[in-house]
Protein backbone atom coordinates (compact mmCIF):
# COMPACT_ATOMS: atom_id res chain seq x y z
CA UNK A 1 0.00 0.00 0.00
CA UNK A 2 2.70 2.45 1.08
CA UNK A 3 4.87 1.39 -1.85
CA UNK A 4 1.99 2.19 -4.22
CA UNK A 5 1.47 5.61 -2.63
CA UNK A 6 5.15 6.45 -2.91
CA UNK A 7 5.19 5.27 -6.50
CA UNK A 8 2.24 7.50 -7.44
CA UNK A 9 3.72 10.44 -5.51
CA UNK A 10 7.01 10.00 -7.33
CA UNK A 11 5.25 9.94 -10.69
CA UNK A 12 3.15 13.02 -9.86
CA UNK A 13 6.18 14.98 -8.64
CA UNK A 14 8.20 14.31 -11.80
CA UNK A 15 7.37 14.87 -15.42
CA UNK A 16 5.73 11.94 -17.19
CA UNK A 17 7.30 13.00 -20.49
CA UNK A 18 10.16 10.98 -21.80
CA UNK A 19 13.41 12.49 -20.56
CA UNK A 20 16.98 11.35 -20.83
CA UNK A 21 18.03 12.65 -17.43
CA UNK A 22 15.36 12.80 -14.72
CA UNK A 23 16.09 15.29 -11.96
CA UNK A 24 16.14 12.68 -9.21
CA UNK A 25 15.21 9.19 -8.03
CA UNK A 26 13.54 7.97 -4.86
CA UNK A 27 15.26 5.19 -2.89
CA UNK A 28 12.65 3.34 -0.82
CA UNK A 29 15.05 1.55 1.53
CA UNK A 30 13.53 -1.83 2.38
CA UNK A 31 9.99 -1.93 0.94
CA UNK A 32 7.37 -3.29 3.34
CA UNK A 33 9.53 -2.61 6.39
CA UNK A 34 9.06 1.14 6.64
CA UNK A 35 7.62 0.88 10.16
CA UNK A 36 10.87 -0.59 11.48
CA UNK A 37 13.31 1.40 9.37
CA UNK A 38 14.47 3.33 12.42
CA UNK A 39 15.39 0.08 14.19
CA UNK A 40 17.01 -1.43 11.11
CA UNK A 41 19.26 1.63 10.99
CA UNK A 42 20.77 0.79 14.40
CA UNK A 43 22.72 -2.33 13.29
CA UNK A 44 23.63 -0.57 10.03
CA UNK A 45 25.14 2.29 12.03
CA UNK A 46 26.93 -0.12 14.39
CA UNK A 47 28.38 -2.05 11.46
CA UNK A 48 29.50 1.17 9.76
CA UNK A 49 31.19 2.35 12.96
CA UNK A 50 33.03 -0.97 13.31
CA UNK A 51 34.05 -0.83 9.63
CA UNK A 52 35.37 2.73 9.95
CA UNK A 53 37.30 2.16 13.17
CA UNK A 54 38.55 -1.31 12.24
CA UNK A 55 39.76 -0.45 8.75
CA UNK A 56 41.24 2.88 9.87
CA UNK A 57 43.14 1.13 12.69
CA UNK A 58 44.38 -1.58 10.33
CA UNK A 59 45.52 1.04 7.81
CA UNK A 60 47.36 2.93 10.55
CA UNK A 61 49.16 -0.20 11.81
CA UNK A 62 50.17 -1.27 8.30
CA UNK A 63 51.33 2.21 7.28
CA UNK A 64 53.43 2.73 10.41
CA UNK A 65 54.83 -0.70 11.33
CA UNK A 66 54.37 -3.34 8.63
CA UNK A 67 55.86 -3.69 5.19
CA UNK A 68 55.69 -6.42 2.58
CA UNK A 69 53.53 -7.54 -0.36
CA UNK A 70 50.70 -8.98 1.74
CA UNK A 71 50.41 -5.77 3.73
CA UNK A 72 50.32 -3.64 0.59
CA UNK A 73 47.42 -5.78 -0.65
CA UNK A 74 45.71 -5.48 2.74
CA UNK A 75 46.25 -1.72 2.53
CA UNK A 76 44.37 -1.71 -0.79
CA UNK A 77 41.65 -3.93 0.65
CA UNK A 78 41.09 -1.64 3.64
CA UNK A 79 40.92 1.43 1.41
CA UNK A 80 38.37 -0.32 -0.83
CA UNK A 81 36.25 -1.34 2.16
CA UNK A 82 36.28 2.18 3.58
CA UNK A 83 35.25 3.57 0.19
CA UNK A 84 32.50 1.00 -0.36
CA UNK A 85 30.91 1.41 3.06
CA UNK A 86 31.15 5.23 3.00
CA UNK A 87 29.59 5.33 -0.48
CA UNK A 88 26.48 3.46 0.63
CA UNK A 89 25.78 3.27 4.37
CA UNK A 90 25.42 7.03 5.17
CA UNK A 91 22.70 7.30 2.50
CA UNK A 92 21.01 4.18 3.92
CA UNK A 93 20.99 5.79 7.37
CA UNK A 94 19.49 8.94 5.85
CA UNK A 95 16.66 6.79 4.46
CA UNK A 96 16.10 4.79 7.66
CA UNK A 97 16.37 7.59 10.22
CA UNK A 98 15.48 10.83 8.44
CA UNK A 99 13.31 9.63 5.54
CA UNK A 100 15.69 11.32 3.05
CA UNK A 101 14.79 9.15 0.09
CA UNK A 102 15.48 11.49 -2.80
CA UNK A 103 18.80 11.29 -4.59
CA UNK A 104 19.78 13.33 -7.62
CA UNK A 105 20.31 11.65 -10.97
CA UNK A 106 24.01 12.52 -10.91
CA UNK A 107 24.31 11.42 -7.29
CA UNK A 108 22.69 8.09 -8.11
CA UNK A 109 25.04 7.50 -11.05
CA UNK A 110 28.03 8.42 -8.88
CA UNK A 111 26.97 6.03 -6.13
CA UNK A 112 26.40 3.25 -8.68
CA UNK A 113 29.82 3.90 -10.24
CA UNK A 114 31.68 3.60 -6.93
CA UNK A 115 29.67 0.57 -5.73
CA UNK A 116 30.62 -1.39 -8.84
CA UNK A 117 34.13 0.09 -9.05
CA UNK A 118 35.00 -0.95 -5.49
CA UNK A 119 33.35 -4.35 -5.99
CA UNK A 120 35.50 -5.11 -9.05
CA UNK A 121 38.61 -3.74 -7.34
CA UNK A 122 38.03 -5.95 -4.29
CA UNK A 123 37.66 -9.02 -6.48
CA UNK A 124 41.05 -8.36 -8.10
CA UNK A 125 42.72 -7.71 -4.73
CA UNK A 126 41.32 -11.04 -3.51
CA UNK A 127 43.05 -12.76 -6.42
CA UNK A 128 46.26 -10.91 -5.48
CA UNK A 129 45.94 -12.03 -1.84
CA UNK A 130 45.36 -15.63 -2.93
CA UNK A 131 48.44 -15.40 -5.18
CA UNK A 132 50.45 -13.92 -2.30
CA UNK A 133 49.32 -16.74 -0.01
CA UNK A 134 50.20 -19.32 -2.69
CA UNK A 135 53.73 -17.95 -3.15
CA UNK A 136 54.30 -17.64 0.62
CA UNK A 137 53.31 -21.27 1.29
CA UNK A 138 54.32 -23.07 -1.91
CA UNK A 139 57.40 -21.08 -2.98
CA UNK A 140 58.65 -19.34 0.20
CA UNK A 141 62.30 -19.10 -0.93
CA UNK A 142 61.28 -17.20 -4.07
CA UNK A 143 58.72 -14.97 -2.35
CA UNK A 144 60.72 -11.71 -2.43
CA UNK A 145 61.98 -12.46 -5.96
CA UNK A 146 58.47 -12.92 -7.37
CA UNK A 147 56.50 -10.28 -5.47
CA UNK A 148 58.74 -7.29 -6.11
CA UNK A 149 57.66 -3.66 -5.81
CA UNK A 150 57.34 -3.54 -9.60
CA UNK A 151 54.96 -6.54 -9.65
CA UNK A 152 52.87 -5.11 -6.80
CA UNK A 153 52.58 -1.76 -8.64
CA UNK A 154 51.61 -3.63 -11.82
CA UNK A 155 48.87 -5.55 -9.97
CA UNK A 156 47.55 -2.31 -8.45
CA UNK A 157 47.53 -0.66 -11.88
CA UNK A 158 45.70 -3.62 -13.44
CA UNK A 159 43.14 -3.50 -10.64
CA UNK A 160 42.35 0.16 -11.28
CA UNK A 161 42.34 -0.08 -15.09
CA UNK A 162 40.19 -3.22 -15.22
CA UNK A 163 37.72 -1.69 -12.78
CA UNK A 164 37.45 1.42 -14.93
CA UNK A 165 37.12 -0.73 -18.06
CA UNK A 166 34.22 -2.65 -16.52
CA UNK A 167 32.39 0.22 -14.80
CA UNK A 168 32.78 3.36 -16.96
CA UNK A 169 30.71 1.82 -19.83
CA UNK A 170 27.85 1.26 -17.35
CA UNK A 171 27.55 5.02 -16.89
CA UNK A 172 27.31 5.66 -20.63
CA UNK A 173 24.89 2.76 -21.10
CA UNK A 174 22.58 4.42 -18.58
CA UNK A 175 23.04 7.94 -19.98
CA UNK A 176 21.80 6.77 -23.39
CA UNK A 177 18.49 5.48 -21.94
CA UNK A 178 15.31 7.59 -21.86
CA UNK A 179 13.29 7.65 -18.63
CA UNK A 180 9.54 8.17 -18.44
CA UNK A 181 8.92 9.40 -14.92
CA UNK A 182 9.27 5.95 -13.31
CA UNK A 183 11.83 7.09 -10.74
CA UNK A 184 11.17 4.81 -7.76
CA UNK A 185 14.05 2.46 -6.84
CA UNK A 186 12.97 -0.19 -4.28
CA UNK A 187 16.46 -0.48 -2.80
CA UNK A 188 18.82 1.08 -0.26
CA UNK A 189 21.40 2.20 -2.84
CA UNK A 190 21.74 2.76 -6.59
CA UNK A 191 23.07 -0.09 -8.72
CA UNK A 192 23.23 -0.59 -12.48
CA UNK A 193 20.26 -2.85 -13.17
CA UNK A 194 18.10 -1.10 -10.57
CA UNK A 195 18.45 2.14 -12.56
CA UNK A 196 18.26 0.48 -16.00
CA UNK A 197 14.90 -1.16 -15.20
CA UNK A 198 13.35 2.31 -14.83
CA UNK A 199 14.03 3.15 -18.48
CA UNK A 200 11.30 3.10 -21.13
CA UNK A 201 13.53 1.54 -23.78
CA UNK A 202 15.22 -1.78 -24.38
CA UNK A 203 17.93 -2.56 -21.82
CA UNK A 204 19.19 -5.69 -23.61
CA UNK A 205 22.66 -4.15 -24.05
CA UNK A 206 22.80 -3.32 -20.34
CA UNK A 207 21.86 -6.89 -19.44
CA UNK A 208 24.44 -8.39 -21.81
CA UNK A 209 27.20 -6.11 -20.55
CA UNK A 210 26.26 -6.96 -16.96
CA UNK A 211 26.46 -10.67 -17.69
CA UNK A 212 29.84 -10.14 -19.34
CA UNK A 213 31.08 -8.39 -16.20
CA UNK A 214 29.82 -11.26 -14.06
CA UNK A 215 31.76 -13.70 -16.25
CA UNK A 216 34.98 -11.76 -15.56
CA UNK A 217 34.27 -11.90 -11.82
CA UNK A 218 33.69 -15.64 -12.15
CA UNK A 219 37.16 -15.84 -13.73
CA UNK A 220 38.50 -14.19 -10.57
CA UNK A 221 36.71 -16.80 -8.48
CA UNK A 222 38.20 -19.58 -10.61
CA UNK A 223 41.72 -18.18 -10.12
CA UNK A 224 41.20 -17.86 -6.37
CA UNK A 225 39.91 -21.43 -6.13
CA UNK A 226 42.85 -22.65 -8.24
CA UNK A 227 45.37 -20.96 -5.96
CA UNK A 228 43.71 -22.33 -2.83
CA UNK A 229 43.52 -25.87 -4.19
CA UNK A 230 47.26 -25.70 -4.81
CA UNK A 231 47.81 -24.22 -1.35
CA UNK A 232 45.70 -26.89 0.35
CA UNK A 233 47.55 -29.65 -1.50
CA UNK A 234 50.92 -28.16 -0.52
CA UNK A 235 49.89 -27.69 3.12
CA UNK A 236 48.97 -31.33 3.65
CA UNK A 237 52.16 -32.49 1.92
CA UNK A 238 54.31 -30.65 4.45
CA UNK A 239 55.78 -32.57 7.44
CA UNK A 240 54.43 -29.87 9.76
CA UNK A 241 51.30 -28.42 8.22
CA UNK A 242 49.78 -26.54 11.17
CA UNK A 243 51.33 -23.15 10.28
CA UNK A 244 50.42 -23.49 6.62
CA UNK A 245 46.88 -24.51 7.48
CA UNK A 246 46.55 -21.47 9.73
CA UNK A 247 47.64 -19.19 6.85
CA UNK A 248 45.19 -20.97 4.57
CA UNK A 249 42.33 -20.41 7.02
CA UNK A 250 43.21 -16.74 7.43
CA UNK A 251 43.28 -16.12 3.69
CA UNK A 252 40.30 -18.38 2.98
CA UNK A 253 38.04 -16.70 5.54
CA UNK A 254 37.95 -13.55 3.47
CA UNK A 255 36.89 -15.44 0.36
CA UNK A 256 33.87 -16.79 2.23
CA UNK A 257 33.04 -13.36 3.65
CA UNK A 258 33.18 -11.62 0.27
CA UNK A 259 32.22 -13.99 -2.52
CA UNK A 260 29.51 -16.06 -0.82
CA UNK A 261 27.14 -13.10 -0.08
CA UNK A 262 27.87 -11.47 -3.45
CA UNK A 263 27.15 -14.50 -5.63
CA UNK A 264 24.35 -15.80 -3.42
CA UNK A 265 22.63 -12.44 -3.84
CA UNK A 266 23.23 -12.50 -7.61
CA UNK A 267 21.69 -15.97 -8.07
CA UNK A 268 18.79 -15.19 -5.73
CA UNK A 269 17.95 -12.12 -7.82
CA UNK A 270 18.20 -14.04 -11.10
CA UNK A 271 16.40 -17.26 -10.13
CA UNK A 272 14.42 -16.57 -6.97
CA UNK A 273 13.17 -13.04 -7.48
CA UNK A 274 9.56 -14.12 -8.08
CA UNK A 275 9.27 -16.39 -5.04
CA UNK A 276 11.26 -14.57 -2.34
CA UNK A 277 9.76 -11.47 -0.62
CA UNK A 278 11.32 -8.18 -1.84
CA UNK A 279 12.52 -7.15 1.63
CA UNK A 280 14.50 -10.42 1.93
CA UNK A 281 16.15 -9.71 -1.42
CA UNK A 282 17.12 -6.20 -0.34
CA UNK A 283 18.55 -7.45 2.96
CA UNK A 284 20.56 -10.12 1.11
CA UNK A 285 21.85 -7.48 -1.32
CA UNK A 286 23.17 -5.49 1.65
CA UNK A 287 25.11 -8.43 3.09
CA UNK A 288 28.07 -7.80 0.78
CA UNK A 289 28.08 -4.08 1.61
CA UNK A 290 27.93 -4.81 5.35
CA UNK A 291 29.96 -8.00 5.88
CA UNK A 292 33.17 -7.43 3.95
CA UNK A 293 34.20 -4.01 5.39
CA UNK A 294 33.28 -5.15 8.90
CA UNK A 295 34.82 -8.61 8.95
CA UNK A 296 38.11 -7.91 7.12
CA UNK A 297 39.76 -6.03 10.04
CA UNK A 298 38.58 -8.73 12.45
CA UNK A 299 39.81 -11.62 10.30
CA UNK A 300 43.22 -10.11 9.56
CA UNK A 301 43.62 -8.27 12.85
CA UNK A 302 42.92 -11.32 15.02
CA UNK A 303 44.41 -14.07 12.88
CA UNK A 304 47.58 -12.34 11.64
CA UNK A 305 50.26 -12.46 14.35
CA UNK A 306 52.18 -9.42 13.09
CA UNK A 307 49.07 -7.22 13.07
Amino acid sequence: MLYGQLYMAGRMSMSNDTQFQPSSFLLLGIPGQEDVHIWIGVPFFSVYLVALLGNAALLFVIQTDLHGPMYYFLDMLDSIDLGLSTDTIPKMLGIFWFNIKEISFGGCLSQMFFVHFFTVMESIVLVALAFDCYIAICKPLRYTMILTSKIISLIAGIAVLRSLYMVVPLVFLLLRLPFCGHCIIPHTYCEHMGIARLACASIKVNIMFGLGSISLLLLDVFLVILFYVRILYAVFCLPSWEAGLKSFKTCGSHIVITYVPAFFTFFIYRFGGHTIPPHILIIMANLYILMSPTMNPIVYGVKTKQI
